[in-house]
């Protein structure tokens, strides 16, 4: 029928990872009980903390492109977890490393490890039309084409990783969802550690990820997002494309108000006040510092769960799948793609992360949750409280 595929042409379409490849495979193959001694002699041999996060980083990719639940949880936990070891004392910054590591290879062999890998090795045929990959990109995932979508990813893989990072930005932005954002922020803060020749690796898991979305959506009969529309109507209605970003600075009276705009706002009401903002000159990051703050709002206005949910989940936590939890985590990732985009994501990124924050007001309480300050008892010895503390942590 003269469709080429976009994956490689030969029978052995694997996808490697030349020197890290030994590592990666430890982590996909070696059993569950010898990991953590296996893990903490290559420690002791010389291997960075840097380089087994890289090695996680790749076979989660690999195995779980994007696709299962806990295995892309997984992945977003393993930059924060080098950013906690480099807090640590020296004799306790592998702990957890250790954890999260041991959770990929758990989670890669409950799937099937090496046997059930998601990510082939893709052919790297020139695409027609690569100048416009974020627009074509974002066509094919908005009707599932999955065949497509790789071909152009394919066709960039041996681009700069700041192209790969705006080209997916497009896909991303259409539609509000945590793990959706999320995902590829934490690929790109990945790719420091993997190494520039595996960014669009990396970033195959954000458009594989829409791409499945987009598959639900279509299987549901859900119609399109509001933002298919919505932003561009508000990037062209403020003229954000065609003038530089601003650097006006607004008082702490400016933030708190925009803030409670994002907060108490309808989503389509936030995305405005954020463009208006834009367009009156004020830099990016402080629509970023709004959008956090709101955020952490719904936090401290939930009065968290009703009843014990199993687990660590207990009555009055706000653990895991809250609405600040997820907001505050949602507004973390859009902010800084802000940042680190070209001109055109930063501006689209902060609309998509203010109404991504707004309109949840309402599945919180009208009041911040009080503190009980009856139930605080006042102590002064530091060992008592680190005791406490401690008890608290073992005994959840």
């Amino acid at each position: 029928l003269g469709i080429s595929s976009a994956y490689a042409d030969d029978s052995n379409d694997r996808l490697t990872f030349g020197s890290l490849e030994p590592l990666v495979a430890m982590m996909q193959e070696t059993p569950l009980n010898r990991l953590q001694p296996t893990l903490i002699e290559q420690v002791k041999s010389g291997t960075e903390l840097t380089t087994l996060i890289a090695a996680g980083a790749l076979a989660n990719a690999r195995t779980f492109g994007g696709h299962d639940y806990i295995g892309y949880h997984t992945f977003m936990a393993l930059s924060p977890a080098l950013e906690m070891s480099c807090e640590l004392p020296t004799e306790r910054r592998v702990l957890p490393i250790l954890k999260v590591l041991y959770r990929n290879t758990d989670r890669i062999q409950q799937f099937g490890g090496s046997s059930h890998e998601v990510l082939r090795r893709l052919d790297a045929h020139k695409h027609a039309g690569l100048d416009h990959a974020g627009e074509q990109l974002q066509a094919a995932t908005r009707v599932a084409d999955v065949d497509q979508a790789e071909k152009i990813m394919a066709a960039m893989s041996g681009e700069p990783r700041e192209r790969i990072f705006n080209a997916v930005q497009l896909p991303v932005q259409d539609e509000a969802n945590v793990h959706r954002v999320v995902l590829a922020w934490r690929a790109w803060l990945a790719i420091d550690l993997v190494g520039e020749q595996h960014a669009s690796t990396l970033l195959r898991q954000s458009v594989r990820f829409c791409l499945r979305d987009t598959e639900s959506r279509i299987e549901q009969g859900r119609p399109a997002p509001e933002l298919w529309t919505l932003l561009p109507q508000l990037l062209e209605q403020y003229k954000l494309l065609g003038q530089p970003a601003g650097e006006r600075l607004g008082d702490d009276q400016w933030i708190e108000e925009l803030a409670w705009t994002l907060f108490q706002g309808s989503r389509q009401q936030a995305a405005d006040a954020a463009a208006q903002a834009l367009a009156a000159g004020y830099a990016p990051d402080q629509v970023g510092e709004a959008m956090s703050i709101a955020a952490n709002l719904l936090l401290l206005h939930d009065p968290g769960r009703s009843k014990d949910d199993g687990g660590d989940k207990v009555k009055g936590t706000v653990h895991g799948a809250s609405v600040g939890v997820h907001a505050s985590d949602a507004a973390n990732a859009w902010r800084n793609i802000a940042r680190v985009s070209n001109h055109r994501n930063t501006m689209a990124s902060l609309l998509v992360g203010a109404y991504h924050t707004a309109g949840q007001s309402p599945h919180v309480a009208r009041q911040r949750w009080p503190l009980k300050m009856d139930a605080v008892e006042s102590m002064e010895d530091p060992q008592k409280l680190l005791d406490q503390t401690d008890a608290a942590i073992r005994q959840r």
